[in-house]
């Protein structure tokens, strides 16, 4: 007698990350989650530069072991200058100076021409959407990951980042200091023409032409490249090139012949190969995801 069997969840065993990296708008945030939910790897888990910026500034006020750490190996905090420490240049100085009178309304404060912390640059920027020092973007991810136990013993998930050769250097060199393998990069890939046309589905204001192929350039000279390099260092085995562009349409109506663009299973077809690609086999992809492939 054959008894069916269906497979409803699956884990991976840690500790070990899984780096997800592609162009603006190629979906990394949404295949992401729906690697969380069939991983079985818990949200806090997803690590985006996003959330790590923003929970830097936030868990420095109320973690004082964590604002330790980063004082004490990292030389940043909210008792140093942004005028002058490690990372004050000219640019940097100039670029402060222009945001002085928005800063003093968001504080609510004098004297920040004086002095302006540290944190209280970083918590300015990720608000309004600014770029921070090179320098803080790779220890923001290293304390974080440092400072949380979980994600040293556990699986976890690394999106967007790293975008360069040079932070892509300074990850594995730091993943192999507190012996966090990769387990695969999922490089999700969209045409030119795919990511203008999803960029401008999304309405964003910061979404206009310039910009988006500001954004596409970046990605060829700097993404692509920290791709190779991860490649060169890891093997061409742990690298897995992802079509995330897998449109699945769906008849309407009887016999009528229009269709409609079906966007959950659309990413449910990128997250079975992102899982396929990591091992897990056709059968229990399908069970998982519901789908026929």
């Amino acid at each position: 007698m054959n008894v069916p069997i269906k497979v409803e969840k699956i884990s991976l065993r840690g500790p070990g990350v899984v780096i997800l990296t592609g162009p603006s708008s190629c979906g990394k945030g949404e295949v992401a989650d729906a690697l969380c939910k069939t991983l079985s790897i818990p949200k806090d888990r997803h690590l985006s530069m996003g959330d790590i910026l923003r929970g830097a500034y936030q868990k420095a006020k109320t973690d004082q072991d964590y604002a330790r750490l980063l004082a004490d190996k990292y030389k940043i905090s909210r008792h140093t200058n942004i005028f002058d420490c490690v990372d004050t240049n000219p640019d940097l100085t100039d670029k402060v100076n222009t945001y002085l009178p928005q800063m003093a309304q968001y504080f609510g404060k004098t004297g920040m021409d004086i002095f302006t912390s540290q944190l209280e640059w970083l918590e300015f920027c990720t608000t309004r959407g600014l770029l921070v020092p090179n320098r803080w973007t790779h220890n923001f991810i290293a304390a974080h990951i440092e400072h949380n136990t979980e994600l040293r013993t556990n699986p976890f998930i690394l999106d967007g980042y790293p975008r360069t050769v040079v932070a892509a250097e300074q990850l594995l060199r730091f993943l192999c200091s507190v012996n966090i393998p990769v387990i695969k990069v999922l490089h999700l890939s969209i045409s030119k023409q795919e990511m203008i046309h999803r960029a401008g589905q999304r309405g964003r204001a910061d979404d206009d032409p310039e910009a988006l192929l500001r954004r596409y350039h970046f990605y060829v000279e700097n993404v692509q490249p920290s791709v190779d390099y991860l490649k060169k260092e890891l093997g061409s085995a742990c690298i897995a090139l992802i079509d995330a562009h897998q449109p699945v349409y769906d008849e309407q109506g009887s016999g009528s012949g229009q269709k409609q663009f079906n966007l959950p299973r659309s990413i449910a077809m990128v997250v079975a190969a992102s899982l396929r690609s990591i091992g897990v086999p056709r059968v229990i992809v399908e069970d998982l995801l519901e789908l026929k492939l």
